[in-house]
């Protein structure tokens, strides 16, 4: 009887809360998402989130660790494949390998990309540019990009750029 009482106020107070949780698009459960960095290096991504949780949740994650918390930023960052670096309380970098596609030569193409929440400020670096979103929900149109330490392919001479071996 007493663990259907707790189990019923529990309920009623999410039934209370989620509603209010509803209203920011930058928020996703106890996790507001304050900014995200993407940088673009060769094919890989490192991104950066700076975001807060709710004061209620810090013990929880003194208890039971971070394991949640890293969960809900892999969904709210909508990557399958990426990887976490580092994760506290109020920042997290991950990196994603293969995250752009590769024409060869350094040349790359980071390709649009959705998130699962608003991010308030989206910043996407390449080695030549920076582009910055407010409460962008999608990395529209994608963006091309070349790397900055590109050894050369082989010259076959085709390419009127490279002068033949000789």
């Amino acid at each position: 009887m007493r663990v259907r009482a707790v189990a019923l106020v529990i309920l009623l107070l999410a039934c209370a809360v989620v509603p209010a949780l509803a209203a920011n698009e930058e928020r996703y459960g106890y996790i507001t998402v304050e900014d995200v960095t993407v940088q673009l290096d060769n094919g890989t991504a490192v991104i950066n989130v700076n975001y807060s949780v709710d004061e209620n949740t810090r013990f929880i994650f003194f208890l039971f660790g971070k394991q949640d918390l890293k969960n809900k930023l892999l969904k709210i960052l909508n990557y399958d494949d990426a990887r976490m670096r580092s994760i506290n309380l109020s920042r997290a970098e991950f990196v994603v390998d293969e995250a752009a596609v590769s024409y060869g030569d350094g040349i790359y193409w980071y390709p649009s990309h959705d998130f699962n929440v608003a991010i308030p400020t989206l910043v996407v670096k390449s080695p030549q540019s920076t582009k910055n979103f407010t409460m962008a929900k999608k990395f529209p149109a994608g963006m091309g990009y070349f790397a900055m330490d590109v050894q050369p392919g082989p010259d076959t001479g085709n390419n009127p750029q490279r002068a033949p071996p000789g």
